[in-house]
């Protein structure tokens, strides 16, 4: 890592910079991150506190972004980015423009699309309230686009570090074995079907709400006066990709950091880590996520110590 700006905070594994993560970003070497995990400012038409870009600007704001990413990258690294979907101006009529940053990191940057994820979050509110709830005419819209990105399609990935439990029908099965057999469907059963293989292969539909309410960054927040991030993604969200598509000592960047979910994640998982964050009031309340863990936090006076770097 080539910048010698001071971080706000370090700990044994990371530490969070304040500033332009576009400088930033070009402060690291060429194919040293192992996985970037973030979620960006969606483009929404209404301005939110923490800065967002019109849908008419959108790609001409986040290309840049993504150029540093595709540079600082492994061949064997990933990029997973969450969006979120948005609605035309003044019509019930959805944005096209996340599916326009698919294309233009594929078409014009020469990403592939590994796969696509959808986070499904119950606790999300019925909006927007005009087409739901005054007029009736469109329902909640509760899923977001998570897509993985990668520079070569065998990257580094492995199912089996984010195994779920089996459910009781497949348990069921493991005991008593099946028989070889074709589906109506055409798929062909084999009697292996029913080996325990340490858990069931998990979906590209993530599960969780997104309302944290007691955590340590919450109280943290509340005792101290700080502001808590407005738009804060849920741990399980950066859990799941970090485990799936990393190992520990491997490097994670978050250019987009908020209130650092990615990295306080990245530091219990055991993965070096490096975070970035334009407003400074959020760059430091994010410090009380790491308050109480085992490793104390340090405010570094020159480069936090990142193993391998």
């Amino acid at each position: 890592m080539k910048s010698s700006k001071k971080p706000v905070y370090a700990t044994k594994l990371g530490a969070m910079y304040c500033g332009d993560s576009l400088s930033l970003l070009a402060g690291l070497d060429d194919d040293s991150v192992d996985l970037v995990m973030t979620s960006p400012p969606y483009a929404l038409h209404f301005k939110k506190e923490y800065g967002n870009a019109d849908q008419k600007d959108y790609l001409a704001w986040l290309l840049p972004f993504a150029e540093q990413i595709k540079r600082v990258i492994k061949s064997s690294g990933s990029f997973v980015l969450n969006l979120g979907g948005a609605w035309q101006q003044g019509s019930p009529t959805r944005s096209l423009y996340h599916f326009r940053v698919v294309l233009a990191l594929c078409d014009e940057l020469g990403f592939s699309l590994a796969q696509e994820f959808f986070w499904y979050n119950p606790a999300k509110m019925p909006a927007p309230a005009e087409w739901v709830n005054v007029r009736r005419i469109r329902v909640k819209d509760s899923v977001e686009y998570i897509f993985w990105f990668v520079k070569d399609p065998y990257a580094k990935a492995n199912n089996r570090q984010v195994l779920l439990e089996y459910s009781a029908d497949m348990k069921r099965l493991i005991t008593r074995g099946v028989k070889a057999a074709i589906r109506p469907s055409g798929h062909a059963i084999k009697t292996s079907f029913a080996s325990d293989q340490g858990g069931a292969i998990p979906s590209n539909l993530i599960q969780c709400g997104n309302n944290e309410s007691n955590s340590i960054y919450i109280r943290g927040s509340k005792a101290t006066g700080n502001k808590v991030h407005p738009a804060r993604f849920p741990a399980e969200l950066p859990r799941f990709f970090i485990e799936f598509l990393t190992e520990a000592g491997d490097l994670v960047v978050d250019p987009f950091g908020g209130s650092n979910t990615t990295g306080a994640v990245a530091e219990e998982l055991g993965r070096r880590w490096l975070t970035y964050e334009i407003k400074p009031e959020y760059a430091e309340a994010s410090r009380l996520r790491f308050e109480g863990a085992a490793e104390a936090i340090a405010v570094a006076n020159g480069q936090p110590r990142l193993v391998g770097t």
